[in-house]
């Protein structure tokens, strides 16, 4: 069900945010989480409940809880009222919900803040819940966005993984995610404990004949107290190998290149700059955003503010008149620094080195000498990552910020 919140401060009853500066010309995103899933899949740490969990909430109500938290939130930010740049609900799995309940979401949103003309619209999706009847009713509701939960194409890693979906239902879901009109993307993971090389070419390979917009691949990261964590407790599994690890990367990001998929940041590649996920580009940027659903985090004006878990806890401060909002921070210099770096470093367009503190700034040239850096960004003020960057993203951050 996910790790424990922050603590942080109190959030006002009413969701207000006192003392917070924000700039009108700062693009807006939301985010709406839906936290339900058929099973929970063995690596997932995410704030996720299977039916027997949520204990006295209905996923039948669910949405109607969500337009309370979007009325709140148009209140809260009436003074610096914007339209949304981009929208996206993630999971769980979305798409669990019917169709028509997100697009109810998706109208509340356009209706009490408005979208951008151009605003992109992104649903995650299970493959097995995406059927033509599912997919056109999605895109006629505003949606322009489908991303795909592919994960692999090798039946024994998706067992490994616990997920449950028939590999041949990710070229059924694509397709009619294609013929509705929306773009589509889809999402792999490598690096399964037992996955070897030839298995992730299979899953690349697979995915690549999709011929979608975007594809984004990450590595497994072995989260405590998950039932994967476990498994490899107690020996039933090997741990992840770093260096297979990294020549997975090196096999995907040389196909994806062949095949006409540029890398944007460490773990995406698109067709071109316009199928890049503009949602995601928003938290690497910085931009605001307001995060509905529970446990789902907010950014606005600088401060951080997180919701309660449990969808009963959400549903009944909500309906009591409350904001569903469990605590608030507002960062210090320095966490804003490591974080600033961490999120910019990963993509393509870097960081400049102007905005390093001056006695940061000697440590590019070390990450240069050792290949982490491109060497003539570095001279023209920018920190750009190499390819063996990419793979070392954290050491370079750990560099750029002590």
């Amino acid at each position: 069900m996910g790790a424990a919140l922050p603590l942080g401060d109190p959030v006002p009853r009413d969701g207000s945010l006192p003392g917070v500066s924000i700039d009108a010309a700062t693009p807006l995103s939301a985010y709406v989480h839906i936290p339900f899933c058929r099973v929970r899949c063995g690596y997932c740490d995410f704030n996720t409940y299977t039916a027997d969990e949520l204990r006295g909430e209905r996923r039948e109500d669910y949405a109607d809880s969500v337009l309370r938290e979007i009325d709140l939130a148009a209140r809260v930010l009436e003074p610096h009222r914007r339209s949304l740049s981009t929208v996206f609900f993630g999971g769980g799995t979305p798409t669990l919900l019917p169709a028509r309940d997100l697009t109810r979401i998706l109208g509340a949103l356009r209706d009490r803040f408005g979208l951008d003309p151009d605003a992109e619209v992104t649903v995650e999706a299970n493959p097995d819940t995406v059927h033509p009847a599912v997919a056109t009713e999605l895109a006629r509701g505003g949606v322009t966005r489908l991303s795909v939960g592919m994960q692999s194409d090798v039946s024994e890693v998706l067992a490994t993984l616990d997920r449950t979906h028939r590999r041949e239902n990710v070229a059924a879901a694509v397709r009619a995610a294609r013929e509705s009109g929306l773009a589509v993307s889809v999402d792999l993971i490598y690096g399964t404990p037992g996955e070897s090389l030839d298995q992730w070419r299979q899953s690349v390979d697979a995915a690549l004949a999709l011929e979608t917009d975007h594809i984004s691949a990450y590595a497994l990261i072995v989260e405590e107290g998950t039932a994967l964590e476990r498994r490899i407790r107690r020996g039933e599994l090997p741990a992840p190998d770093d260096d297979l690890q990294a020549a997975m990367y090196e096999y995907a990001d040389d196909a994806f290149a062949s095949a006409g998929y540029d890398w944007y940041e460490v773990s995406n590649w698109s067709r071109g700059h316009e199928a890049r996920s503009r949602h995601n580009l928003a938290y690497w940027r910085g931009h605001d955003w307001w995060g509905f659903g529970p446990g789902a985090h907010s950014h606005i004006g600088g401060v951080r503010f997180w919701n309660v878990r449990h969808p009963a806890a959400y549903a009944q401060r909500l309906w009591s008149g409350e904001s569903p909002g469990a605590g608030r921070e507002v960062p210090d210099e320095a966490a804003r620094l490591l974080e600033r770096v961490m999120l910019r470093v990963r993509t393509v367009e870097g960081l400049p080195v102007s905005e390093l503190p001056r006695e940061n700034r000697p440590a590019v040239a070390g990450l240069v000498a050792d290949g982490l850096a491109d060497g003539k960004e570095a001279v023209r003020g920018r920190i750009i990552l190499t390819r063996r960057g990419r793979l070392l993203a954290d050491a370079v951050v750990r560099a750029l910020t002590v």
